[in-house]
Protein backbone atom coordinates (compact mmCIF):
# COMPACT_ATOMS: atom_id res chain seq x y z
CA UNK A 1 0.00 0.00 0.00
CA UNK A 2 1.00 3.15 -1.05
CA UNK A 3 0.62 6.68 1.16
CA UNK A 4 0.49 9.81 -0.99
CA UNK A 5 -0.38 13.17 0.99
CA UNK A 6 -2.79 15.06 -0.48
CA UNK A 7 -2.46 17.94 1.82
CA UNK A 8 1.41 19.19 3.16
CA UNK A 9 1.89 21.99 5.67
CA UNK A 10 5.48 23.03 6.06
CA UNK A 11 6.24 25.33 8.87
CA UNK A 12 8.84 28.06 9.08
CA UNK A 13 10.19 30.34 11.05
CA UNK A 14 12.72 32.42 8.51
CA UNK A 15 15.92 29.83 10.01
CA UNK A 16 17.86 28.01 7.40
CA UNK A 17 16.70 24.82 9.08
CA UNK A 18 12.82 25.96 8.20
CA UNK A 19 13.91 26.44 4.78
CA UNK A 20 15.61 23.18 4.37
CA UNK A 21 12.44 21.63 5.44
CA UNK A 22 10.23 23.75 3.25
CA UNK A 23 12.20 22.61 0.05
CA UNK A 24 11.88 18.87 0.99
CA UNK A 25 7.98 19.27 1.52
CA UNK A 26 7.54 20.51 -1.60
CA UNK A 27 9.78 18.37 -3.62
CA UNK A 28 7.21 15.88 -1.56
CA UNK A 29 4.44 17.75 -2.74
CA UNK A 30 5.65 17.54 -6.18
CA UNK A 31 5.99 14.33 -6.46
CA UNK A 32 2.54 13.43 -5.27
CA UNK A 33 0.64 16.36 -6.58
CA UNK A 34 -0.38 17.54 -2.95
CA UNK A 35 -1.49 20.74 -1.99
CA UNK A 36 1.66 22.69 -0.08
CA UNK A 37 0.78 25.22 2.84
CA UNK A 38 3.36 27.02 3.77
CA UNK A 39 2.74 28.28 7.22
CA UNK A 40 4.28 30.76 9.71
CA UNK A 41 3.52 31.55 13.50
CA UNK A 42 4.83 34.71 14.92
CA UNK A 43 4.56 34.83 18.65
CA UNK A 44 3.66 38.18 20.54
CA UNK A 45 6.85 39.53 22.13
CA UNK A 46 6.06 40.45 25.68
CA UNK A 47 7.52 43.84 26.39
CA UNK A 48 8.72 44.40 23.21
CA UNK A 49 8.57 47.91 23.91
CA UNK A 50 11.58 47.99 26.38
CA UNK A 51 11.81 47.62 29.79
CA UNK A 52 9.88 51.13 32.07
CA UNK A 53 8.11 51.95 28.13
CA UNK A 54 4.63 52.41 28.11
CA UNK A 55 3.44 50.16 25.52
CA UNK A 56 3.07 51.34 22.26
CA UNK A 57 0.13 51.47 20.27
CA UNK A 58 -1.82 48.32 18.89
CA UNK A 59 -1.21 49.01 15.56
CA UNK A 60 2.24 49.37 15.58
CA UNK A 61 2.33 46.62 17.23
CA UNK A 62 0.56 44.88 14.72
CA UNK A 63 2.45 46.87 11.53
CA UNK A 64 5.52 44.72 13.45
CA UNK A 65 4.26 41.47 13.19
CA UNK A 66 3.04 41.43 10.06
CA UNK A 67 5.93 42.96 8.33
CA UNK A 68 7.47 39.79 10.31
CA UNK A 69 5.75 37.32 8.83
CA UNK A 70 5.94 39.25 5.35
CA UNK A 71 9.70 38.69 5.60
CA UNK A 72 10.07 35.56 6.38
CA UNK A 73 7.36 34.02 3.54
CA UNK A 74 9.41 36.09 1.22
CA UNK A 75 12.66 34.63 1.90
CA UNK A 76 11.07 31.05 2.26
CA UNK A 77 9.02 31.54 -1.26
CA UNK A 78 12.86 33.36 -3.19
CA UNK A 79 14.62 30.13 -1.61
CA UNK A 80 11.88 27.11 -2.82
CA UNK A 81 11.67 25.83 -5.56
CA UNK A 82 7.24 26.09 -5.56
CA UNK A 83 7.30 25.80 -9.56
CA UNK A 84 4.08 23.32 -10.28
CA UNK A 85 2.97 23.06 -7.01
CA UNK A 86 -0.01 24.16 -5.76
CA UNK A 87 0.29 26.06 -2.60
CA UNK A 88 -0.65 29.11 -0.55
CA UNK A 89 1.28 30.89 2.91
CA UNK A 90 -0.41 31.49 5.74
CA UNK A 91 0.23 33.44 8.51
CA UNK A 92 -0.52 32.96 12.62
CA UNK A 93 0.13 34.80 15.35
CA UNK A 94 0.30 32.98 18.95
CA UNK A 95 2.20 30.25 20.27
CA UNK A 96 4.09 28.57 17.25
CA UNK A 97 3.24 24.90 18.41
CA UNK A 98 -0.36 25.77 19.06
CA UNK A 99 -0.86 27.33 15.85
CA UNK A 100 0.29 25.41 14.06
CA UNK A 101 -2.07 22.01 14.99
CA UNK A 102 -4.94 23.95 14.78
CA UNK A 103 -3.70 24.99 11.28
CA UNK A 104 -3.02 21.53 10.29
CA UNK A 105 -6.62 20.57 12.19
CA UNK A 106 -8.41 23.22 10.22
CA UNK A 107 -6.71 22.19 6.55
CA UNK A 108 -6.83 18.85 7.14
CA UNK A 109 -2.97 18.19 6.82
CA UNK A 110 -2.04 14.75 5.85
CA UNK A 111 1.53 15.51 6.70
CA UNK A 112 3.83 18.47 8.77
CA UNK A 113 7.14 18.95 7.93
CA UNK A 114 9.48 21.24 10.17
CA UNK A 115 13.15 21.85 11.03
CA UNK A 116 14.64 20.29 13.85
CA UNK A 117 15.02 24.01 15.66
CA UNK A 118 14.73 27.34 14.73
CA UNK A 119 13.92 29.30 18.11
CA UNK A 120 16.69 30.23 20.22
CA UNK A 121 18.78 28.44 22.79
CA UNK A 122 16.44 31.03 25.57
CA UNK A 123 13.19 29.93 24.07
CA UNK A 124 14.02 25.70 23.97
CA UNK A 125 14.86 26.07 28.01
CA UNK A 126 11.58 28.25 28.53
CA UNK A 127 9.27 26.88 26.29
CA UNK A 128 10.78 23.30 25.40
CA UNK A 129 11.14 22.56 21.52
CA UNK A 130 8.37 23.54 19.06
CA UNK A 131 9.17 20.67 17.20
CA UNK A 132 9.04 18.28 20.28
CA UNK A 133 5.63 19.64 21.24
CA UNK A 134 4.67 18.96 17.28
CA UNK A 135 5.87 15.68 17.29
CA UNK A 136 3.86 15.21 20.44
CA UNK A 137 0.44 16.65 19.67
CA UNK A 138 0.01 17.20 15.84
CA UNK A 139 -3.55 15.82 14.31
CA UNK A 140 -1.16 14.42 11.37
CA UNK A 141 2.25 12.53 10.78
CA UNK A 142 5.63 14.66 11.08
CA UNK A 143 8.87 14.40 9.48
CA UNK A 144 11.45 16.70 11.20
CA UNK A 145 14.19 17.77 9.08
CA UNK A 146 17.90 18.56 10.65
Amino acid sequence: MTWEPNVIVAAVDGSDRSIKATRLAAEMARRNGSKLHILTVVRPPEGWWGIGGAPPPARALSESLMEAQKEVLDRTVAEVDLEGIDYQVGEELGDPASAIVHYCEDVEADLLVIGRRGAGLMERFVMGSVADRLVHYSPCPVVVVP
